[in-house]
């Protein structure tokens, strides 16, 4: 038997699939029935920057796809998506995660910022914003984002660290261009405005 499979075809089919998942969990969630044993509930509700989103959420999806795509917030940065660079790093209930190994799912609950929701209101930086900016701390930006909200997280843990645990609060965080002591700078100023 021959399959007349086009990539058209297949693409429709692919599309129709993901609608059926969809539909089946909408109808879970709108008729009140429990779902089955093993499924995993797709509508999540999350706080991102102030502000709650429902989003429909496959069971694998990182927080960083979410976020980028679902969302629209492509300040979190997708370098390495394996827990290493952080690029991706975001807030999560005041600690500097890797939004890339984390799943939507388990920050249910959670207060998520990123760093579209760090400026003020009225449009001020945030003073860590603001000492990169002074101190000249990024080269090329790719992972100024995740290097700002790792210094977010640690001025919060210790508003006024030595520049060794700025150091070791931003460890987690490469920089290509090799501007580490330019953001070093920028997170001692930052502490200096707190």
């Amino acid at each position: 038997m021959k399959l007349n499979l086009t990539r058209r075809r297949f693409i429709k089919g692919v599309i129709a699939s993901g609608a059926a998942a969809s539909s089946t969990s909408l109808w879970y969630a709108a008729n009140g029935a429990a779902r089955p044993p093993g499924a995993v509930e797709r509508l999540v509700r999350l706080n991102v920057n102030g502000q709650t989103r429902t989003v429909d959420v496959a069971p694998q999806e990182t927080l960083a796809s979410t976020l980028r795509y679902k969302l629209g917030l492509t300040g979190t940065k997708l370098g390495c998506n394996r827990g290493e660079c952080g690029a991706c790093t975001v807030v999560v209930d005041d600690i500097g995660t890797y939004a890339c190994s984390v799943l939507t799912h388990s920050v249910k609950g959670a207060k998520v910022e990123t760093v579209e929701g760090l400026e003020s209101p009225n449009g001020d930086l945030h003073p860590v914003q603001q000492a990169f900016v002074e101190e000249l701390s990024p080269q090329c930006g790719y992972c100024t984002p995740g290097q700002i909200m790792s210094a977010v997280a640690l001025l919060r843990a210790n508003p006024n660290p030595t520049r060794e645990e700025a150091r070791w609060g931003l460890s987690g965080n490469i920089c290509r261009c090799g501007s580490y002591d330019s953001y070093l700078d920028g997170v001692m100023r930052a502490a200096e405005i707190g």
